[in-house]
């Protein structure tokens, strides 16, 4: 489970390799793919946490995003990188205002009702184009619910790891 207090923000994943010089696809959770390329520096996590990882060079490819990574030479080596998170600092994120919050501070929170029943644990949140929407798994089937501060999002309790909804699951 990711915590609001959690020193790194994931901000996309390691993909399949990408042709034959140790280029990897770049899986961005950024509004706009290439956007993961302005942050600096990228952290990858193993089995013993976080660890510093150093981009070459990157660039947009088609929709999606492909990157190098220092020390990487050939697919071989690249290919042992696929699936990794890739993270940032949270200090090197920019503040945010009052009542905004990253995604990953808002996975893994518990739901509650207007009622004070639990309804499942965020799982992720996706954009639709209207609004942000929030998934949530109850007994194995995802729910969606609106992401609108104030009318269906009543509260968001970081400290408690809650979120209370004026929401009904169908």
């Amino acid at each position: 489970m990711k915590h609001a207090d959690s020193e790194y923000i994931v901000i996309g994943k390691v993909g399949a390799t990408y042709g034959i010089q140790g280029w990897l696809k770049i899986y961005s959770y950024t509004a706009a793919a290439a956007d993961i390329l302005t942050y600096s520096p990228w952290y990858l996590e193993d089995a013993s946490g976080w660890k510093l990882i150093e981009v070459k060079t990157g660039r947009q490819h088609g929709k999606g995003v492909v990157a190098n990574f220092a020390g990487l030479n050939n697919p071989e080596q690249a290919r042992l990188l696929t699936g990794k998170k890739i993270a940032i600092k949270r200090n090197t994120m920019p503040a945010l205002d009052q009542g905004e919050y990253y995604w990953t501070d808002l996975e893994g929170l518990n739901v509650i009702d207007q009622h004070g029943n639990t309804l499942g644990k965020v799982a992720y949140l996706m954009e639709t184009g209207a609004n942000d929407v929030l998934v949530v798994k109850v007994a194995g089937k995802d729910h969606a619910i609106p992401y609108l501060p104030g009318s269906v999002i009543t509260r968001v309790d970081l400290a408690n790891q809650t979120i209370h909804v004026n929401w009904e699951l169908v």
